[in-house]
């Protein structure tokens, strides 16, 4: 019989009740994240992909392309899209204390239009909304993305919006509420 959920749907495995390989991936995340928020605690359950996803965490928190407004402008644009509203509700915190305006953040969050002064902030708005949207990037935005982010800022939006896709499912699939916490750690 399954053990009782923690997460959401999802049971965590106490530390001491893993296998070597899920000890070894839960170690690896944290060497890389710091802590395991999230969908880190369910995707230590499978310990190879642990080890691959803690390093792309990592790349999106340090020594990425974008500023954190950028990132968050893309996040909460993918919670928005998946309806998940752990990512939602702790990404719409991320993105006021990084700065973005309420009703910026308020505006993503529930799907409405919004703009940005910033050019690389709108450019990433209208990357976010247009990829969300399974929409066809013209050949106008996929220009003035190119001059405002390069292509190293490209990739990072898509990637980050992918990594962000993949958490918010992941959160979905589990059910897991706004402000789960989890077991101690």
């Amino acid at each position: 019989m399954a053990a009782d959920p923690t997460f959401g749907r999802y049971a965590e495995i106490p530390y001491d009740e893993m296998t070597p390989e899920q000890q070894d991936g839960y170690r690896s995340l944290l060497e890389t994240r710091g802590r395991l928020p999230g969908p880190n605690k369910i995707y230590v359950h499978n310990p190879r992909l642990a080890k691959v996803i803690g390093p792309l965490g990592a790349h999106m928190r340090k020594g990425f392309s974008l500023s954190e407004r950028e990132r968050e402008i893309a996040v909460c644009i993918v919670a928005s899209k998946w309806h998940s509203g752990y990512v939602a509700q702790s990404h719409e915190r991320a993105a006021k204390a990084g700065g973005l305006p309420a009703d910026k953040v308020e505006a993503i969050l529930s799907g409405l239009p919004t703009s940005f002064d910033d050019v690389r902030e709108q450019i990433v708005y209208e990357m976010g909304i247009c990829l969300t949207s399974a929409r066809w990037v013209s050949q106008e935005l996929y220009d003035r993305a190119v001059e405002a982010l390069g292509h190293v800022g490209i990739t990072d939006v898509i990637v980050l919006m992918g990594n962000y896709s993949s958490t918010s499912m992941t959160l979905a699939f589990y059910d897991v509420p706004p402000g789960a916490s989890g077991i101690a750690r």
